[in-house]
């Protein structure tokens, strides 16, 4: 039994140490294995270790079998896939172009093995994890609370498959070829970049046309930047820059012509958001945006144009729909709103118990509300615009002084020239620009506290609002007087007035009353006017008055009057003095407005009076009687009085006294005609 133990344990030694050797062997450099293969020699179990040798040599056979066969399939393959490197091709091209927009899905995410927190942003439709750096305080590493919110970013790798480049590149570089891949490689990239360049015709219809198209373009240049940092010469940084410039170029003019399009500034903000987002991503690997950002400014420019369109139509729509009366106002909440919505305040008016009405009418605080509105919506387009203060100030400035001045006032003169347009909504737009105008000063205000740019900063441009609200408000009260004017011409069309009259009336025709009565209530809605204003209409209205007067006792169709029909118009002339000394609007001194039927009474007063001695001895003395009658109208009204008194009585040739008249009117009648000629001469 001891001889048993004894025996095993010796094969057991004898088997270590056989062990031993062949790791030996296997082991040792062949220079030095002549000891070893001695000690096999001089042992006693020599049969037994060439028996294990042999197993371990087969081993080693199979093992080297195996991997041969193992790699003569993958030489194989590669060969194979080499001869058709062609269609293979193909293939990468389309499954890259499956990829592309994958990538971009997953961009500030690409290239990026950090872990970072999910920020409230998204970019082309998927949500972006912030990548901007943090020190190791604010961090949020030690945070442990904050860990189940982080996720692993996946790089550019993790999301494309870029094995079948390298193997060709390997089987190019192995068969000595490599140049030749890498010109191919380029030569096929060149033309996959003019493909994805190449925008779809409807691009600009809608924001996910242009997200479709800047996703491929940042694909392939992501792909690209991968390929110059994971391989050695297959990509240069000049190869990528010359792709990037053609790239850039063809870039901007798709999208200076597909921009032109839209004509709403919604979609031109998200556009510009997208070239924003899509010139940032870029420039973190490297590739020079500047051009883009220059385009920016061009895209701006027609921002501002899109804007003012809109704001064309919101201001024709407040105009359109307002009442054109005082606001009435019942409690304090409702006029705390009104206050709240425009920078009004009057202490009279605060006193007042409710109800009570504001000055101006409901447009003014709506114009002024979206006044304020378009100049937030230009402040959107300059944010991320890589501008400074001064800039984003100038360009919002310059952008409301076109709304002011163009589009604002294009659309007040547009109301106040229709055609329908009433003397009480001429008042009101007077009034209501007014009060547009003193609020010029808080829009200097609420611009200069979103820019913090002081007005008395240099180059800082001048709203123009006082001029635009000054302009309509002079239109206004120009189209008050013609308003008034072609109501007077209505009421003159309503005279009948009898020329042949042999009566003396005794009052002032029903006509002429009736546009006196128009004008007294005309003016009682002027009280709210300036001043100046309600003067200056009043004046023109009675001067108008007057004047056409004038004409329709002068005018070549009466041919013919008589003293009787002299002695109504004069009635009708005392009428509108009585109405002019009656002061229908405060202001006037003394008999001012009187003296717009001047030239009226004067001729009256000579021809009723018949002081033709007087006027022709005083002619041409700068304080005679009769200053303001010329010599023409007087003749010509005289012609026509000469004209009945030879047809009115048959017999009148016979009576002394008429043929004295006769004679009395065509001595007078030469007489003018001497001082006209006279003048003339």
């Amino acid at each position: 039994m001891e001889r048993c133990k004894m025996a095993e344990a010796e094969s057991l030694e004898t088997a270590a140490e056989h062990e031993r050797i062949l790791r030996e062997i296997e082991s040792t450099d062949t220079a030095c294995i002549g000891p070893t293969l001695r000690s096999v020699y001089d042992g006693e179990e020599h049969g037994r270790f060439m028996e294990k040798l042999e197993t371990r040599i087969r081993n080693h056979d199979r093992e080297i079998e195996k991997m041969c066969n193992f790699h003569y399939q993958g030489f194989v393959d590669s060969i194979t896939e080499l001869l058709k490197v062609r269609g293979e091709a193909q293939k990468l091209k389309a499954q890259q172009q499956r990829n592309l927009d994958n990538i971009v899905l997953q961009q500030p995410r690409i290239g990026s093995k950090r872990k970072a927190k999910k920020d409230a942003y998204t970019i082309f439709d998927t949500e972006i994890e912030s990548t901007s750096p943090k020190s190791e305080q604010d961090s949020g590493i030690l945070d442990v609370e904050d860990e189940e919110d982080e996720e692993e970013v996946p790089g550019t790798q993790d999301l494309v498959d870029f094995s079948p480049v390298y193997r060709c590149l390997h089987i190019y570089s192995v068969l000595g070829a490599r140049e030749t891949f890498e010109n191919y490689y380029r030569k096929q990239r060149r033309k996959q970049a003019r493909l994805v360049l190449q925008p779809p015709s409807n691009m600009h219809e809608t924001l996910d046309g242009y997200r479709k198209y800047f996703n491929q373009i940042v694909g392939f240049f992501v792909v690209e930047d991968h390929i110059l940092h994971t391989t050695q010469g297959l990509v240069n940084r000049a190869y990528i820059d010359e792709l990037w410039e053609m790239a850039l170029s063809k870039t901007i003019a798709a999208l200076r012509t597909h921009s032109s399009y839209c004509s709403d500034p919604n979609l031109v903000l998200d556009l510009k958001n997208l070239i924003v987002l899509f010139a940032d991503t870029l420039q973190v690997y490297g590739f020079p945006v500047n051009q883009l950002f220059d385009m920016l400014l061009e895209i701006r420019d027609q921002y501002s144009e899109t804007l003012l369109k809109k704001w064309a139509g919101i201001f024709r729509n407040i105009l359109d729909s307002d009442n054109y009366s005082p606001i009435p106002v019942t409690s304090e909440e409702m006029y705390k709103k009104v206050v709240g919505q425009f920078p009004f305040q009057d202490i009279e008016l605060e006193k007042q118990p409710f109800p009570k009405k504001f000055p101006f009418s409901e447009f003014v605080p709506k114009v002024y509300s979206q006044i304020k509105e378009f100049i937030y919506a230009c402040l959107k387009f300059s944010e991320d615009l890589h501008l400074s203060t001064t800039e984003v100030d100038d360009m919002i400035r310059k952008s409301t002084n076109l709304l002011l001045t163009r589009t604002l006032s294009n659309s007040l003169q547009n109301v106040i020239k229709r055609k329908n347009i009433g003397l009480t909504e001429l008042v009101q737009i007077i009034i209501n620009t007014t009060h547009l105008e003193k609020s010029c000063k808080y829009l200097e205000e609420f611009i200069t506290s979103i820019t913090n740019v002081l007005p008395e900063t240099v180059h800082t441009s001048k709203l123009y609002g006082t001029t635009t609200f000054k302009d309509a408000r002079h239109a206004a009260e120009e189209e008050i007087y013609t308003n008034l004017n072609q109501k007077i011409d209505q009421f003159l069309q309503l005279a009948d007035y009898d020329w042949m009259t042999g009566d003396l009336g005794n009052k002032a025709s029903d006509y002429l009353v009736d546009l006196i009565a128009f004008l007294r209530s005309t003016f009682a809605v002027f009280t709210h006017l300036p001043g100046k204003v309600a003067q200056t209409a009043c004046m023109s209205a009675c001067k108008h008055l007057a004047t056409s007067l004038m004409q329709l006792l002068l005018e070549a169709e009466v041919r013919q009057l008589t003293l009787g029909a002299l002695q109504q118009f004069n009635l009708d002339v005392r009428e509108c003095e009585q109405f002019a000394r009656s002061g229908p609007v405060p202001g006037f001194q003394e008999d001012t407005l009187q003296l717009a039927f001047i030239d009226l009474r004067q001729l009256l007063d000579l021809f009723i009076q018949w002081d033709w001695s007087t006027y022709l001895a005083d002619y041409g003395q700068p304080n005679c009687k009769y200053l303001r009658v010329n010599p023409v109208t007087a003749l010509t009204l005289l012609e026509k009085m000469k004209d009945t008194s030879r047809k009115n009585n048959m017999f009148a040739q016979f009576r002394k006294n008429e043929r004295d008249k006769q004679k009395l009117i065509d001595t007078v009648a030469k007489q003018l005609r001497g001082l006209i000629s006279s003048h003339h001469s």
